[in-house]
């Protein structure tokens, strides 16, 4: 392999001098090249992703370059193989190997014509230098067994590198190289449209691929132990991640969800509903939000300079949540509303359902406001507030940033709520005082718990709370009313009937229908039938209640085949990020919980996690 020049042979390019002290220093480096192009490295890895082309002729191959955390763009191969050979020294002498991961795209898609019968497959062509050749093996099987919606990748190996004439890297430098060249698929046919999202799984595709490949020349030549493939991934946020992550939060803290679909008059409703029976008419605050104008703002929001597949999936999918949310505020006290509903939070499935109304049936004929103790001490919303000043205070002990408002509400129906950073009691509240621990565990041990940590990672993301996160932020919520000894029969059989109500509801029941059947099949009291009618008929019909016990079941699912706690306390995700937040510690982009939940640091807490890890369904959680 030829040596790089020594770094006086570059003394009239002042800009390369600069570049080769930051190497030498094992520094990041993120710079903008004369002519064009950028290199970036946010930290010494033993390659360096290459794509080379003139402005943006091959949009796809930038962008996958762009996701890696070693990459160079270039227009033109004369400044290119300046830095890559500046690259190649500084790394070799840091690990003792170095390859050059060499990306572009085919210049038509030859597959593809106007007379074929079906959608045909794509073409990958790959060509690796003779030390490379298990690497090219590893990207060829990982591109074999990706999933691909729309058209198959049939890869090739190639005899001669698939470059243009003047851009022949491995023969010009002689360096481990693995080129890959892909046909243009994302492209409509015979024009420069793109099919937005098949550009995205190529990229997502590709780019997987490439670091399985980079993982297998890394680990067959004992360079590095990488847990995984993903481990070779950005460690650091770019500049256009913060922008949009806190564009991203403007728009989502705008605008209180919750508060604007919960009525404000829930004891004068109680009242005229036990006079009439009829529909109650609620009254709501008036909204913070003027919709078209959050939603111009939220899609004037530009993903293009990520450079992270994995972030600009989590932000693409928040920004569709986000839209939901104000689709759904726009038709609030609407017909529509419960349609938009039942598209944000799902449907209540069979089998969920089914295992609801197993719970209730197990749990039959017993009275859901006392558990049948009728000698319960009763606390109210001062001794409630007390108790939460108190947990908020051991817990400011581990993080003094730990700062929650807690406030007394005339305007809410009795009981607590989190919003953002602020704990909401309800002045009406009256409770059983054995719940009043439990349920703050529920509301500070979780939600709040959640929003710190995911303030501690650096994007306001992970505390407003990835897509979807609301399912598993119950269950786990549920589950630490568990781990606090708190799980009594009135709170599972409520936990049910909200599933079961949820039903009736999304199935066209009225509120007195639904009503009707709490009290008559399941023996729910007026008053707590009525309660959790309201929360299911709120704003128009709002289909979230279920996500308690889904989550609750998912969760318990989760640690019965051995998954770990500890990504679900970093920020606020959704039981399908959590492969993403896995990776992302993995990359060394999230942090360890700042705070850790006061009931996993008791004796009891940990045998009851032991329990639950064994096996256990919900019906088992119930505590005396």
């Amino acid at each position: 392999m030829r040596s790089a020049p020594a770094a006086d042979a570059y003394a009239d390019d002042e800009w390369l001098n600069d570049i080769i002290s930051c190497l030498a220093e094992g520094k990041s480096v993120r710079r903008d090249l004369p002519g064009g192009g950028r290199l970036h490295i946010d930290r010494p890895l033993p390659f360096l992703c290459v794509h080379i082309a003139e402005d943006d002729a091959e949009p796809v191959a930038r962008d996958i370059a762009q996701a890696n955390a070693a990459y160079l763009i270039a227009p033109h191969a004369p400044v290119a193989i300046k830095v890559i050979d500046a690259v190649a020294k500084a790394m070799r002498g840091r690990f003792g190997s170095f390859a050059v991961f060499d990306l572009g795209e085919l210049t038509q898609d030859r597959f593809l014509t106007e007379d074929s019968p079906f959608l045909p497959p794509f073409e990958i062509a790959i060509w690796s230098s003779d030390d490379m050749v298990e690497a090219a093996e590893c990207f060829s099987s990982a591109i074999s067994d990706s999933e691909a919606r729309f058209r198959t990748p049939k890869v090739e190996r190639v005899t001669t590198p698939p470059y243009r004439e003047d851009i022949e890297l491995a023969r010009v430098m002689r360096l481990s190289t693995l080129a890959i060249r892909f046909a243009p698929v994302y492209r409509q046919a015979g024009t420069d449209n793109a099919y937005p999202e098949l550009r995205e799984q190529l990229v997502a595709m590709i780019f997987d691929a490439g670091l399985k490949a980079m993982a297998s020349f890394i680990e067959s030549g004992g360079i590095l132990t990488l847990k995984t493939h993903r481990a070779l991934g950005r460690r650091a946020f770019v500049d256009a991640v913060t922008r949009v992550d806190r564009s991203i939060d403007e728009v989502a803290s705008s605008f209180d969800f919750l508060l604007a679909v919960t009525p404000i008059n829930a004891e004068a409703a109680f009242e005229a509903f036990r006079a009439n029976g009829d529909h109650p008419a609620f009254l709501y605050r008036p909204l913070t939000v003027q919709i078209e104008s959050a939603k111009r703002k939220l899609y004037s929001i530009s993903f293009d300079h990520l450079e992270d597949p994995v972030l600009y999936q989590l932000y693409r999918e928040k920004q569709h949540e986000l839209d939901l949310q104000l689709s759904l505020l726009s038709f609030r006290q609407k017909p529509q509303f419960v349609e938009f509903g039942r598209a944000l939070y799902g449907p209540v499935e069979p089998s969920l359902l089914d295992e609801a109304r197993m719970i209730l049936a197990h749990l039959a004929n017993i009275d859901a406001d006392d558990d049948g103790n009728a000698d319960n001490a009763i606390a109210d919303s001062g001794y409630v507030q007390a108790r939460a000043l108190n947990m908020i205070a051991a817990y400011q002990t581990q993080l003094d940033e730990f700062e929650v408002s807690v406030e007394l509400r005339d305007d809410l129906p009795s009981g607590l709520m989190v919003s953002g950073h602020r704990l909401l009691i309800s002045s009406a509240t009256l409770m059983d005082k054995k719940r009043v621990d439990p349920l703050l565990s529920h509301e500070i041990g979780v939600h709040l718990l959640t929003y710190f940590n995911g303030s501690a990672q650096g994007l306001r993301l992970f505390r407003t709370g990835l897509a979807g996160y609301e399912g598993m932020q119950e269950g786990l919520a549920v589950f630490a009313e568990y781990l606090s000894g708190g799980m009594t029969t009135a709170r599972l059989r409520l936990i049910a009937a909200r599933v079961v109500g949820c039903a009736s509801m999304l199935n066209g029941a009225s509120f007195s229908q639904t009503y009707s059947i709490l009290v008559d099949e399941y023996n729910f009291s007026s008053p707590a039938a009525f309660n959790l009618v309201l929360r299911l008929y709120r704003g128009g019909g709002l289909a979230k209640d279920a996500i308690y016990l889904r989550g609750l079941l998912a969760l318990l699912a989760h640690l019965r085949t051995g998954g770990a706690l500890e990504p679900f306390w970093m920020g606020k995700i959704a039981a399908s990020h959590f492969t993403v937040m896995q990776e992302l510690a993995e990359r060394g982009l999230l942090r360890l919980p700042a705070v850790r939940p006061l009931f996993l640091e008791t004796e009891e807490g940990r045998a009851r996690l032991a329990v639950a890890r064994s096996g256990m369904r919900p019906i088992d959680m119930i505590q005396k």
